[in-house]
């Protein structure tokens, strides 16, 4: 019995890490936008197109070349970045050079990246799923044969995994370690007087936008590939989740992360509440289940608003005739 737990904890937890990881990275680009002052509610959009970019590639790779399959994952991930970046800039530009109304910019972005996706999927592939191969997990020599944490991180991974863990500790020096952090959070609390000490606050929104698309993209991409393992034209509200998720964390890499495991725990149980030991036998629809995860963004979301530590000048157009 104990050991029939233990495989189902185990196996609940293979899908928690890419659930996790995706909902992750797409807060931590979300943090740069908002850490810089610029709304950003395209995350959505933005992972929609790093997604079907990214599958698309994916699938390119896998049945039209001989390349290694781990390394098509990769070049269909930074892939899936680069087109998350560029997608953004729109966002930038319209927000940041034409200091339009950062809601209806990335709203706008949202709508529009899911119709391109459906409309290109048929054009390219005559339907509008992209289906990708499940079989590019990896077992990691040595480090899989470590009891429990091994069965967890090593065995049966995603190279996404190991990206995430890289891309966390990256951003915590970026922002409080560099003078790039330090000028880019400045720009969020206090753009004017950033511009005062010579700082080019355009500059650092855009810079804060575009990274924010870049992991936004990369998000998208390790969501259809490790977790959904095909294109749908959509990420089931995944980059409103991560919004939810990095105001939930105060803005802060660390709390992100701590709550981004609560999130995809709520998110997992919520798609496999039917296959769950125990949970089999609750006499519970699985609607409810399935209401876990956005009723878990309400209740935290009302706990912590009034606490809330937005940076202060977050949404508001930079006005160098302000100052």
């Amino acid at each position: 019995m104990i050991v029939e737990v233990f495989n189902e904890i185990v196996s609940m937890l293979s899908y928690v890490i890419p659930v996790m990881i995706a909902l992750m990275i797409v807060a931590l680009g979300g943090l740069f936008s908002e850490r810089s002052g610029t709304i950003n509610i395209a995350l959505e959009g933005i992972m929609v197109m790093g997604g079907f970019i990214g599958a698309m590639i994916l699938y390119v790779l896998l049945n039209h070349t001989e390349l290694h399959i781990q390394l098509s994952v990769f070049i269909a991930l930074i892939v899936g970045a680069l087109s998350g970046m560029a997608f953004s800039f729109f966002h930038a530009f319209a927000s940041v050079r034409m200091k339009s109304n950062q809601i209806i910019s990335a709203t706008a972005l949202n709508l529009f990246a899911a119709s391109v996706g459906v409309f290109v999927a048929r054009t390219v592939f005559g339907y509008r799923r992209i289906n990708v191969d499940e079989s590019y997990r990896i077992d990691v020599p040595i480090l899989s044969e470590i009891p429990i944490l091994g069965d967890l991180l090593f065995k049966n991974a995603f190279l996404s995994t190991y990206l995430g863990i890289i891309i966390l500790i990256a951003v915590i020096i970026i922002l409080y370690r560099t003078r790039f952090g330090l000028r880019l959070r400045s720009c969020g609390e206090n753009p004017h007087a950033a511009d005062s000490l010579g700082i080019d606050v355009g500059r650092m929104r855009y810079a804060g936008v575009l990274i924010s698309g870049l992991l936004a993209g990369l998000g998208g991409a390790v969501f259809v590939i490790a977790f959904q393992n095909r294109f749908e034209s959509d990420v089931r509200g995944f980059g409103f989740l991560a919004l939810a998720l990095l105001i939930s964390g105060q803005w802060r890499p660390q709390r992100i992360f701590v709550i981004s495991i609560l999130f995809a725990l709520m998110r997992v149980i919520a798609a496999r509440s039917d296959s769950i030991m125990g949970i089999q036998a609750i006499d519970i629809p699985t609607e409810v289940f399935r209401m876990l995860p956005y009723l878990l963004t309400i209740a935290v979301l009302a706990f912590t608003s009034k606490t809330s530590k937005a940076p202060e000048a977050l949404g508001e157009p930079y006005d160098t005739g302000k100052r």
